[in-house]
């Protein structure tokens, strides 16, 4: 039966032999992933949706999840939908990434040209002591203010974050700031 073969395959694919006679309670995250992704592909799926696949694994784990997707796209042909934080699954299993920030799409292409474009650009977030009229900083770009809080964005290729910050302090009394890619 084409079920039963399946089924058999999908186990050896993922090394879940040893693990049918064992009640979920007793199975590892790792260990419960694998069993999810091989009920998710029993009956032959055209497309395959994953939300954070490898969260909470270990490196192993994380290793043989990234393997069994790689091998599904590639020898399958299943196209494989995938929502991450991790940029080490992005590296490893994209051809195309969307970045959706807030319900709405930020960016879209290959991640060398995400890196060289959307990707690039770094935010600073910078509390200020006292609320001003103008934030005008040469290799910044104002993305929002909020009373004493201003969101930067710049270029890293071309404005060290260090000059950056430097530059406002120098400008203005700050309370806090908070950098991030």
């Amino acid at each position: 039966d084409r079920s039963r073969a399946r089924s058999h395959e999908l186990s050896a694919l993922l090394d879940l032999d040893r693990l049918l006679s064992t009640p979920v309670r007793q199975l590892s995250l790792g260990q419960r992933m694998r069993c999810e992704i091989a009920a998710s592909m029993l009956h032959d799926p055209r497309v395959l949706f994953l939300d954070e696949p490898t969260i909470g694994l270990d490196a192993v784990a994380k290793l043989a999840v990234r393997d069994f997707v790689k091998t599904l796209n590639r020898e399958r042909g299943v196209t494989v939908i995938l929502t991450t934080h991790d940029m080490h699954d992005v590296e490893a299993l994209a051809e195309r990434v969307i970045v959706i920030g807030k319900g709405v799409i930020l960016a879209d292409g290959s991640l060398t040209s995400l890196r060289r474009g959307a990707l690039a650009e770094r935010r600073l977030w910078v509390h200020l002591v006292r609320d001003v009229t103008a934030v005008d900083i040469p290799g910044a770009v104002v993305r929002s203010r909020q009373g004493r809080s201003v969101e930067l964005a710049f270029d890293p290729r071309t404005t060290s974050a260090h000059r950056l910050i430097a530059h406002i302090a120098s400008l203005f009394e700050v309370e806090d700031v908070h950098l991030e890619e």
